[in-house]
């Protein structure tokens, strides 16, 4: 066969974009006013029409959303995963980010907070998983084709976020692809907190350089993550001077190597029955 007709190692290309959009509430002084936090109950349809046209510019393939409303009175019953994935033509999938029988479900508008993905039609199936402590406790695990990407809001505690980080180990190592982890971490006591976790789940961060999302005017803390495991080539990372929330996005491509994750699995099956 011609070297140029030959079939190449990476073979799925891959944009994620990764976005904690604040319900769409906006950000500024005016947020805070009459009171601290007043501005959790007013979302803008000016900031979700400017989310939604900064995600269709990016053209991504995968869209992982935090802090979502999924059709409280706050955004007058509007889906704001639903909208942005009907503007861009994409499937969705959301749930509430608080377990079930959390007193978060009874409450008006905290029970319509979720996390969100929206994806195109590469889809080969989705799961929903929850952490045992914290308040946050979900977990969207979604599958496509030749990686799995789950997608998570820890907890701001910092004893309960290692308690979440050894479950989503769990999670990460008996996927049967290429592992992509993403979301906000909330890590306010350093990226050293994701160390071990990293080492252990055999995961690299995308953002080599270290640049930090949040807050978003001016950018201090590295609050925002995209891990990638084995049979992943990172091929670009941004962060992009957007703010449209208190956070800053990600975008990042990749390419995928699915035999390179299926050796990463086999080996480390092989620790695991011979330390």
């Amino acid at each position: 066969m011609p070297a140029s007709s030959a079939v190449a190692p990476f073979h799925l290309t891959v944009r994620l974009l990764v976005y904690n959009i604040r319900y769409a509430t906006g950000t500024g002084p005016a947020f805070h006013l009459p009171v601290p936090g007043a501005g959790y109950l007013r979302s803008n349809r000016r900031e979700l029409t400017g989310i939604t046209e900064f995600i269709r510019g990016e053209q991504p393939d995968v869209v992982g959303l935090l802090e979502v409303d999924t059709g409280s009175i706050r955004t007058g019953m509007l889906n704001q995963a639903e909208h942005i994935a009907g503007e861009l033509g994409h499937y969705s999938t959301f749930q509430c980010k608080y377990r079930s029988g959390s007193i978060n479900t009874f409450m008006p508008i905290v029970r319509k907070q979720a996390n969100a993905f929206l994806s195109g039609p590469n889809v080969a199936g989705e799961r929903f998983h929850y952490f045992d402590t914290g308040i946050k406790r979900l977990i969207i695990e979604l599958e496509l084709t030749d990686v799995c990407v789950f997608l998570v809001h820890l907890s701001v505690k910092f004893r309960h976020r290692q308690y979440q980080l050894r479950s989503l180990h769990d999670l990460v190592v008996a996927a049967p692809k290429p592992v992509i982890v993403a979301g906000d971490f909330n890590t306010f006591w350093g990226t050293h907190e994701l160390f071990l976790f990293m080492r252990a789940a055999r995961l690299r961060s995308a953002n080599t350089a270290g640049l930090p999302s949040f807050p978003a005017r001016v950018p201090r803390i590295e609050l925002d993550f995209v891990l990638v495991s084995e049979g992943i080539e990172v091929t670009g990372f941004r962060v992009p001077d957007v703010r449209f929330s208190d956070h800053r996005p990600l975008v990042c491509d990749f390419e995928v190597d699915p035999r390179r994750g299926k050796e990463n699995i086999a080996a480390s099956a092989r620790l695991d029955l011979h330390p």
